[in-house]
């Protein structure tokens, strides 16, 4: 094997390792430095690869040259594959024997004429750097250590789910170069505590950023499994900012009926009417909490995962109990009439348990309101909410297929009708001993009921590391923007209700 072929199975090993993205197995490493070894007794006899300028070299080279070539390579090898340089190109710079500082330059050469580190044969992406790996790996781990399941964990991180608070502060210390391992290990919890406080507000800090990680990746699986049932009648907005949309948010109608031409007629003019729609505005929601130090020094992870998740979980909660409330409390809504009243044409004069003629009463009442011009619209009742305690009935009400109680075996119309239930212990909650309304709603397509706004989209809580004067211990802010608003009483309808059973 000449040098040229050994140059390009170093080159094949390498290649290989980088595209299963890994490192060189114990094998393959072996046979890339006894490869190296022959390189450079080769490049010592004084041989060069064919295409390479011939130098003279002196006989004896003396170890400190070997060893600086082979330094030379490895350096290349290292900072060809960090910016995912082609082999090609790798091979050409070692066996032309061209500098590290050369090879670096062509990089940021190549970063500068494209915006993106290059090699001459092409572009490449930059990955992850180790430090990122690692805080991907332990964030993982503690979520795992937690209970919680981690669907794709990073790399390495069963290695580290066994690791404490402590343990992975300390390795956070070693690797940011603040003290070395030795003396880490020797310091009490206390005194480490203190330490890691320090780089709390050091935006390069790898312990308070796998402190975050390990937060947001808790909000976000626990805020998704929140046993809420408001998305199932609302529609989900989006707002920019926190202002009212009262200046642009218009309904277009009233263009009237398209009237006959005749033949050589005129077409006759005609000037669309605007109503304006309600408005929406957003509001922020939030908490403070935080590590106390104690939690740090007993080791206990529960603040990473269960506190933050508990103030997420209240998040979602309170915009349910806000969207019940406001069916609930019947307030005045943008026309300054209750959402439920005669003159909405939405509300049941005389409250009832769920039946058959109740629920069919709310589907006409429903099914024959009118837009803000006065037509006739065609709405597709969708769903029914109910407090918990009616269930039962309902699923009599809808798989039976004769009428419950009839002598002749009449026919029941909402057999199998597709609506779709949704019970809410909050209705109880409000109602107390009270009588407890049932609701209906429209699909959204045919009308627009309740909407909930997010700011741009955002449904999940933000978390934001703060600092707090006089206060001990690593402290976040968690917070949501949301709004809720009525867009269209026609989509929503009420029957008052009756005071529920407990037997």
């Amino acid at each position: 094997m000449n040098l040229e072929q050994m140059i390009q199975r170093q080159q094949e090993l390498l290649s290989t390792a980088r595209a299963a993205g890994r490192e060189l197995t114990a094998e393959e490493q072996t046979e890339f430095n006894n490869l190296q070894r022959d390189i450079d007794a080769i490049r010592a006899a004084g041989q060069q690869p064919n295409n390479a300028p011939q130098t003279a070299e002196p006989e004896d080279n003396s170890e400190s040259v070997r060893t600086a070539e082979r330094q030379r390579c490895a350096e290349i090898t290292a900072l060809c594959r960090d910016f995912n340089v082609s082999a090609e190109d790798t091979n050409r710079y070692m066996a032309e024997g061209t500098s590290v500082d050369a090879v670096r330059a062509a990089i940021l050469d190549g970063m500068r004429q494209n915006g993106t580190p290059i090699s001459q044969r092409g572009s490449v992406n930059v990955t992850c750097s180790e430090e990122d790996k690692y805080r991907d790996a332990a964030a993982d781990a503690l979520l795992m250590r937690s209970g919680q399941t981690v669907e794709r964990p990073a790399d390495g991180a069963d290695q580290l789910r066994s690791m404490s608070l402590r343990d992975i502060g300390i390795e956070c210390l070693a690797r940011d170069g603040s003290r070395n391992m030795n003396s880490l290990l020797r310091m009490d919890s206390d005194t480490l505590y203190t330490e890691l406080s320090r780089q709390f507000y050091n935006p390069s800090a790898a312990f308070p950023a796998i402190l975050d990680q390990t937060i947001r990746k808790s909000i976000v699986h626990l805020y998704n499994h929140v046993p809420t049932t408001f998305q199932a009648f609302t529609t989900k907005g989006s707002l920019k900012d926190f202002k009212e949309t009262s200046d642009h948010e218009y309904v277009i109608g009233g263009v009237g009926d398209f009237l006959l031409v005749p033949e050589n007629g005129e077409i006759k003019a005609d000037k669309p009417r605007t109503e304006l729609l309600p408005t929406r505005k957003l509001d922020t929601y939030g908490k403070q909490f935080s590590m106390t130090r104690q939690a740090f020094i007993n080791d206990d992870i529960g603040f990473l995962t269960e506190v933050p998740g508990l103030y997420a979980t209240k998040a979602k909660q309170t915009i349910d109990k806000q969207v019940y409330s406001l069916l609930f409390n019947n307030a005045s809504i943008f026309d300054g009439t209750p959402l439920f009243s005669t003159a909405h044409n939405n509300l049941i004069s005389t409250g009832s348990a769920p039946s058959q003629a109740s629920i069919q009463a709310m589907i006409t009442k429903m099914q024959l309101q009118h837009d803000q011009f006065g037509e006739a619209i065609y709405i597709t009742p969708k769903t029914i909410i109910v407090p918990v305690g009616y269930e039962f009935d309902l699923a009599v009400i809808f798989h039976s297929a004769q009428v419950t109680g009839s002598n002749n075996n009449d026919i029941n119309p909402l057999y199998n009708y597709p609506f779709q239930i949704v019970q809410s212990p909050v209705l109880n909650a409000l109602a107390g001993e009270n009588a407890c309304p049932w609701f209906m709603v429209a699909d959204s397509t045919s009308a627009r009921g309740i909407q909930v706004d997010y700011l741009n989209g955002q449904e999940t809580p933000t978390v934001r590391r703060m600092e707090t004067p006089g206060q001990l211990g690593f402290i976040w802010d968690i917070y949501l923007d949301w709004g809720i608003s009525v867009r269209d009483y026609r989509g929503i309808a009420m029957n008052p209700g009756v005071a529920l059973t407990t037997e």
